[in-house]
């Protein structure tokens, strides 16, 4: 019985060490979608840590085993086209599903539309981990974030100028202007 798990271990590990890198990609994965899942948790939105980290995550997997089972199905049908990025179409049919599940109508007030394009922003990024595509990624996550908090500033500052009440002075511009 000890051979048979020891057996099982050596195979695990020589497993690991070939396919370090996809371990590797589905770790940057959770993480930058626990990033993501994070600052929409923070806003307390319909989707949070959890969800953008599972989106994030099953993305690189779907496309990992898309990518790798080209290669291995390749070789024992030599005269079969395979598109490796095939599985990852469909996975952006299944997001906007996803998203489209957040999004909610109240009367003329819609909300949930910078949750459903975060759940699709964040299937891209597990999408382009799954592949590979580390310094894309991590750019546009970045990025994105970056300007996300410049833009919540700029709507802070403009909420705060529309509430603002009259002054004295605006008042008797404004009685001088009508």
């Amino acid at each position: 019985m000890e051979e048979f798990w020891a057996s099982i271990a050596t195979d695990m590990i020589h497993h690991m060490e070939h396919y370090y890198e996809a371990y590797i990609r589905i770790v940057l994965s959770a993480l930058v979608g626990l990033a993501i899942g994070w600052d929409r948790e923070a806003k307390s939105k319909p989707a949070g840590l959890k969800t953008y980290m599972y989106v994030c995550v099953a993305c690189t997997l779907i496309t990992l085993i898309s990518i790798n089972s080209v290669g291995r199905l390749s070789g024992q049908y030599p005269n079969t086209m395979m598109d490796p990025m095939r599985l990852a179409a469909q996975i952006v049919a299944g997001l906007g599903f996803l998203g489209a599940g957040v999004i909610l109508k109240d009367g003329l007030k819609v909300k949930g539309l910078t949750s459903a394009a975060m759940i699709l922003f964040v299937g891209g990024a597990g999408i382009g981990l799954g592949a590979g595509f580390y310094s894309f990624v991590l750019f546009a996550v970045l990025t994105s974030m970056t300007v996300a908090r410049i833009a919540n500033y700029v709507e802070r500052q403009r909420f705060r100028k529309s509430n603002r009440p009259e002054t004295s002075a605006d008042s008797v511009t404004a009685v001088e202007q009508g």
